[in-house]
């Protein structure tokens, strides 16, 4: 048996980051999902569902509810893949005042709180879950999703049956406000000359063709997007070849208005003529 990654996936991360806002979507998108699995049954599902094709693509959410049980985990996935299944880990992410604000908002309790404070829950959390993190195969970053924008990244994850070109995200920032979390690589568009100092560009951004034009237009820039753009599809083969179908590039200058969103569009597109689905989220975009 070699079931490939493309129709089981284990969804698991931080208690407020959208496990089940994903759950919703998958299950929109025809996968049979399982929520809160206690992970002792998870081979037993896998083979019962998937193995007989009963569920042709699997959602498994397993998450710190299931308490003391939750410790399986590993070793079920482990089980797993010595029966020759590859299942796909997607791990939800979010920053700590951002699930405070979450948990406070629908006023329920941290799973992990007890008596103590949420906070002493998210740090238990972000301990119990850090090895699973460490291993995802894609791992969101929801701090700045709203539920479209988090829907968007899972349909162009999951919404077809073909896993096997790798799928881009290409995501535009700016420094002042903090590197992406779920980043696998960085670019500093800080070296080309910043429109914010032309006075007819400063109110633009980089989705406007005069900004477009003025940073792609710049000799450094073009250099850069022929030769970053080789790197990403080197990038490419080796994921692949490693079972890795999910990359998050980080385009980021100053602001996040002007440079990186015009390169990380362009990105994007060279992206799509290789081949590569490829969604561009634009995370700061506005904020100033």
């Amino acid at each position: 048996m070699d079931e490939s990654g493309g129709n089981l996936i284990i969804v698991s991360g931080m208690s407020g980051a959208g496990r089940s806002s994903v759950a919703d979507v998958l299950e929109d998108l025809g996968w049979f999902v399982v929520d809160n699995l206690p992970p002792m049954f998870l081979t037993t599902i896998v083979e019962q569902l998937v193995g007989t094709g009963a569920a042709p693509r699997l959602a498994v959410v397993v998450d710190v509810r299931t308490g003391m049980f939750f410790d399986e985990l590993s070793s079920a996935v482990h089980d797993l893949r010595l029966k020759g299944y590859r299942p796909l880990t997607l791990f939800l992410e979010a920053s700590d005042d951002v699930i405070v604000r979450r948990q406070e908002s629908v006023r329920r309790p941290h799973p992990l709180q007890g008596e103590g404070r949420l906070l002493t829950g998210i740090q238990r959390e972000r301990e119990l879950l850090g090895d699973i993190r460490a291993g995802a195969d894609l791992v969101i970053d929801t701090s700045n999703m709203n539920i479209h924008q988090l829907a968007a990244k899972i349909v162009n994850a999951f919404g077809d049956e073909e896993n096997a070109e790798l799928r881009a995200t290409v995501v535009s920032f700016g420094f002042k406000y903090g590197i992406p979390v779920d980043a696998d690589v960085v670019a500093d568009m800080r070296f080309i000359p910043n429109p914010y100092w032309q006075p007819d560009l400063r109110p633009m951004t980089g989705q406007d063709r005069p900004v477009s034009d003025f940073v792609l237009g710049h000799p450094l820039a073009q250099q850069f997007l022929q030769n970053y753009v080789d790197v990403l599809d080197t990038l490419r083969t080796g994921y692949l070849n490693e079972g890795k179908r999910f990359v998050t590039v980080a385009i980021g200058c100053t602001g996040g208005k002007h440079r990186s969103v015009a390169m990380a569009e362009e990105i994007a597109r060279r992206l799509r003529e290789k081949g590569s689905p490829t969604l561009v989220v634009h995370r700061d975009l506005g904020r100033e």
